[in-house]
């Protein structure tokens, strides 16, 4: 953990972000408290552009577990909270003797070369560097500040609980986060000593439950109301001073502002005393910034102003497929969809609302500009095969595959997963699949589009009281990543849903060559060993350590695994 980490575990207050270069949170958690927010919130009121974050500690453990996907999942819900840097956790350091996969560090993610999937790091860190550079554009639009309730956290601490990071879940409840968000809002966490040097530049400011307030940052946030600022008090408006002397002279005055301000018909605040109701509260006080019909809480947003367009980052936080139709509260009449992963964007068609089509983990840039932007004109259009087929080919039987590992190849007459043969049950590295298949003339024309659709992928339940590991719970159809070529030509590569590519522009008439390289993890090979033994290492030094879910390793489903296929789609 990093000593600028450190601060918001200890519990500092936004304006300590002042104080150094570069702020960064860690925690993953959008739809709760978190110092990742904490400090993009602190950037946002300081005008930085730049926050980062300590990513991918524990992902998917044990080390060599993590996908491309669990990389793709956790940082996206970095970027919803206003991130815009990543530190990956980590690339362990690994000496040529220590053998594959090499050395790990116990409390990190292996994100090295070392991991069979690396081939398709490029594609991922791609996504990453266009996310980072699109989330640094422009201004942040959030409506709404969350004021964290500090003083009562520090009023509350006893020898070993003594954090003002860990004291903010109880303190802010189960309750307000979610509500502002499913509202349509995006927010930001500001602080009594933030208020005092900055003011309150939001429209609107919530008082969570605060029941200590320092008296002056009351009378500034008594004098915002009254300038026009909503003020929303939830459970209990403020009721005393903070301080030892504080609470004696000033609770009194506290006290007069909370009934000028939410007890009376000439107040100016907003008095919620169900939290459950502080959405509602919201809509009836300001349009929302991103609605969803059906309702689809699962996709977060950020919302980016620039001074020619307005951008919306998007992402689907779920393992299934959402289909709603999305309202933006954005003027411009000009939609476009953008692409992260491809770089591809395209037009869409759009009246006052936009269908949104987005698969499990999917993320999008959308953005509202004037006029037509030089953007579509030079990318081409992104289609999927979620609509009707004219055409379907049955592509999962009858493969060559060779394992260069092994020196082995073998005929497989259906797809299944590698680990199936004794063989390769503990084989990690890549195995190259390879067949031939027929195509018609009368489909190599502009107006077809021909895809291949590796399946949906599988669902994976998330256990009842929550996991302490962050993952993707979806397991692809093709374990862990591919890269697909079509008559030798690079056709793109699969490590995330939709688990498709469109090839029509690598087909030929006639005769066609399917290659496809799928790498797994390197779990696999770690199950087929003894664990290291740290026995003597203990005995010298101490246990520093303890090896991150090492107890019971088991090889991983590898390889192609599901209903590949070849799919003609008329294009629309």
């Amino acid at each position: 953990m990093s000593a600028i980490s450190l601060q918001f575990e200890n519990g500092r207050r936004n304006t300590s972000n002042a104080l150094v270069d570069l702020p960064e949170g860690e925690g993953a958690q959008w739809r709760s408290f978190s110092p990742a927010r904490w400090a993009s919130s602190a950037n946002h009121l300081l005008g930085r552009n730049v926050t980062s974050a300590e990513t991918w500690t524990w992902l998917h453990s044990p080390a060599f577990r993590a996908t491309p996907l669990d990389m793709k999942v956790e940082a996206d819900l970095f970027f919803l909270q206003g991130v815009n840097q990543l530190i990956g956790h980590g690339w362990p350091y690994s000496p040529k003797e220590a053998g594959e996969p090499g050395w790990a560090f116990y409390a990190a993610a292996a994100l090295n070369d070392h991991n069979p999937w690396w081939p398709v790091m490029g594609e991922v860190t791609r996504y990453l560097q266009r996310v980072s550079f699109v989330l640094r554009q422009g201004k942040p639009v959030n409506d709404v500040a969350v004021l964290l309730p500090t003083d009562d956290a520090w009023a509350q601490f006893t020898p070993g609980k003594a954090s003002v990071s860990e004291s903010m879940p109880r303190l802010l409840g189960p309750d307000v986060i979610p509500q502002i968000l499913d509202a349509g809002f995006n927010f930001d966490f500001i602080d009594a000593e933030t208020i005092a040097k900055s003011g309150i530049p939001y429209p609107a400011l919530i008082l969570p439950g605060v029941e200590r307030l320092p008296l002056a940052t009351y009378r500034q946030i008594e004098a915002y109301a009254h300038n026009g600022g909503t003020v929303i008090a939830t459970r209990n408006p403020p009721s005393r001073a903070p301080g030892l002397q504080e609470a004696e002279t000033d609770t009194s005055l506290e006290r007069e502002i909370s009934q000028e301000l939410f007890h009376t018909s000439a107040g100016k605040g907003l008095f919620v005393p169900d939290e459950k109701q502080l959405g509602k509260t919201l809509t009836h006080s300001f349009r929302p910034d991103f609605t969803t019909s059906p309702h689809a809480p699962e996709i977060g947003f950020v919302h980016r102003k620039l001074p020619f367009a307005d951008l919306y980052f998007l992402a689907n936080t779920s393992n299934h497929p959402i289909s709603t139709n999305a309202t933006f509260r954005a003027l411009e009449s000009y939609p476009e969809s953008w692409d992260a992963s491809s770089g591809n964007a395209s037009q869409i068609r759009a009246n006052s609302t936009i269908e949104l089509n987005l698969q499990p983990y999917e993320s999008r840039v959308i953005v509202f500009a004037p006029g037509n932007s030089l953007a579509v004109a030079q990318s081409k259009t992104t289609r999927s095969v979620s609509g009707s087929a004219r055409q379907i080919l049955n592509l999962g039987t009858g493969w060559k595959v060779s394992f260069p590992g092994l020196g082995r190849t073998v005929h497989m007459d259906r797809l299944h997963s590698w680990t199936d043969e004794e063989e390769t049950r503990f084989y990690s590295g890549d195995a190259v699949y390879e067949k031939n298949f027929d195509v018609s003339p009368k489909i190599l024309n502009p107006s077809v589009h021909v895809y291949l659709d590796f399946g949906p992928g599988t669902v994976v339940e998330r256990p009842p009281k929550g996991h302490p590991r962050m993952r993707a719970w979806l397991e692809s159809p093709v374990r862990e990543a591919a890269q697909v070529f079509v008559n030798d030509q690079p056709a793109g590569s699969i490590w995330k849903p939709p688990y498709e590519l469109e090839i029509s522009g690598a087909l030929r008439p006639g005769n066609n060559d399917l290659k496809i390289i799928v790498e797994n993890l390197a779990t696999n090979t770690l199950a087929g060993h003894s664990l290291r033994d740290y026995r003597l290492l203990n005995s010298r030094y101490g246990e520093r350590f303890v090896p991150q879910d090492m107890e019971n390793l088991q090889p991983l489903p590898s390889g192609l695994v599901g209903p590949l296929r070849l799919v003609i789609q008329d294009a629309p």
